[in-house]
């Protein structure tokens, strides 16, 4: 079980693994941020740490499942000449998921719905139904993470403890992650633009047209540096008016 500790080459799948699993999870952060958004403050952190926890074990029960894992990429039926499998029916019912969640967020942005402790949408939002909701989506975004393992590992104690070294890094950058989404409302529209992409993206791989996350990551951090650039210039006038 501990051979591979001796394995240079162990050492550096371990350390490529595990910088993997963080960027590939910067999408479930930001969709378990946007949605703790909608729980009164006193419960977020909690939501957050349990949301993530769920990831977590999600991915390491799909490792130690990988014999059912392989068995997801049979074919199930087709829809229009193309095979659908199990893993393709997941991705793409994850994907409408997130595109419909996504959306409806920012149903709630435009209306201009607050996060306010005491606004009742905040004071109604059930507390279990959004770790159904992450845990849910937990298991699409497992996936990806999953298959990026198994691709690069062939230790399972190695990809084990990259997931769970990625998942804490992820825990300590969800608190301030979710609150600068939270404080700063047009980086959470463009948040939840970046779900609705990366949900079409599942959607398309499930039908085996794949879309490139690293072309969606970089036109998003790309927008992202440009929106801090305005709401520095923004801050700037505000003061020079004072």
């Amino acid at each position: 079980m501990f051979e591979w500790v001796t394995n240079p080459e162990a050492w550096v799948a371990l350390f490529t693994l595990t910088a993997l699993e963080i960027v590939l999870g910067i999408d479930n952060i930001i969709f378990i941020s946007i949605l703790v958004s909608r729980l009164p403050e006193k419960q977020r952190q909690s939501a957050r740490i349990i949301g993530l926890g769920l990831a977590m074990a999600t991915r390491v029960l799909l490792l130690l499942s990988l014999a059912w894992m392989m068995r997801l990429v049979d074919p199930l039926f087709s829809i229009m000449g193309k095979d659908i499998s199990g893993r393709d029916l997941i991705l793409i019912l994850g994907g409408l998921f997130l595109i419909v969640k996504s959306a409806m967020e920012l149903q709630h942005a435009i209306r201009g719905d607050t996060n306010d402790e005491n606004n009742a949408t905040a004071k109604k939002a059930n507390y279990l139904m959004i770790l159904v909701q992450i845990a849910i989506l937990d298991i699409v975004f497992s996936l990806d993470s999953v298959i990026t393992a198994v691709g690069m590992a062939n230790d399972i104690p190695v990809m084990v403890i990259a997931i769970m070294i990625a998942v804490g890094v992820m825990m300590l950058a969800a608190k301030p992650i979710g609150d600068f989404v939270d404080n700063n409302p047009t980086i959470k529209n463009l948040a939840l633009a970046f779900l609705i992409l990366i949900g079409v993206a599942l959607v398309g791989e499930g039908f085996n047209m794949h879309i490139p996350k690293s072309s969606i990551y970089t036109a998003m951090g790309f927008s992202v540096v440009v929106e801090l650039i305005n709401i520095r210039m923004r801050r700037n006038q505000a003061k020079l008016q004072k």
